[in-house]
């Protein structure tokens, strides 16, 4: 396990792929998600040759959790150290929900370093909906308790389809959340409150240079896609798409889809050297 320590805090990251490739692609996870959300994502791109880094944000699975809140400009100068202690002057982001959000503040302070930006799932303001769904999910960590954890978010965050799906599979995943310790839940405390009252930058988007790719999920009821409309008529050079039948957790519950549209819209902004 990696770790680099920026400003007294550790930062655990992993380096995929090519280390030396002139083509890098950079991973921004969702708020409770860690680096190993991306790893069917990861195999695609090993497989031409990038560099891919991947990394927890403070507050995250693997990274230290100091007192929040923080702020996504936080988050996006930590991104920025990071990858210039790796050497890497300009790669593909490519961000899930909070990441997304994470991306799109890098985007607005380090254009330079975006060679192409796209955006699941992410929103660039609140409604009062999200925001009792956020404050719902903050009262669940309170208790502490991870399966039920799991179950509280659930419904929030899949489509009805996937959750009928394979419901074996869910119960095996908010089993293996049991054991999560009381520092995760305090880490997942501080990025709510981070999102709650630092997530508005719509009107900063104009600032984004990269060509960007929008991705929204048909049925998100958490980040519906009259958030990705925003996005889409804020962000110059802008791309969107909705996925069909899909909730908030694309990269999960519309995986070759998302493949396809990551590849396609990556490829086609390639340069020599990024």
């Amino acid at each position: 396990m990696a770790y680099m320590k920026i400003k007294d805090i550790n930062f655990y990251y992993e380096v995929k792929g090519n280390p030396d490739g002139e083509k890098t692609i950079v991973f921004l996870n969702g708020v409770m998600a860690s680096t190993n959300s991306w790893k069917s994502y990861v195999k695609i791109f090993e497989a031409l040759n990038f560099k891919i880094i991947l990394h927890d944000f403070k507050g995250q699975l693997l990274s230290d959790k100091p007192k929040g809140p923080y702020r996504f400009e936080d988050h996006a100068k930590e991104t920025r150290e990071l990858l210039k202690a790796l050497g890497v002057k300009k790669a593909h982001f490519i961000g899930t929900s909070y990441g997304g959000e994470v991306g799109m503040k890098f985007g607005v302070l380090f254009p330079e370093m975006v060679e192409s930006l796209t955006l699941i799932n992410s929103v660039s303001e609140m409604d009062e909906t999200l925001r009792l769904f956020v404050e719902g999910w903050k009262e669940s960590a309170g208790r502490k308790d991870g399966e039920a954890f799991f179950w509280d978010l659930a419904p929030t965050i899949y489509h009805s389809s996937f959750l009928e799906k394979d419901p074996e599979g869910l119960k095996k995943r908010a089993r293996g959340m049991k054991n999560l310790d009381e520092e995760f839940f305090q880490g997942q405390i501080a990025l709510y409150d981070t999102f709650l009252q630092d997530i508005y930058m719509t009107d900063e988007l104009y600032l984004i240079k990269a060509p960007t790719l929008i991705i929204g999920g048909e049925k998100d009821l958490l980040k519906s896609i009259k958030f990705q409309e925003i996005l889409a008529k804020n962000i110059p050079h802008a791309e969107y798409v909705v996925i069909p039948d899909c909730g908030h957790v694309t990269i999960f519950e519309k995986e070759e889809e998302l493949k396809t549209l990551l590849l396609g819209f990556v490829m086609k902004h390639i340069r020599t050297i990024c």
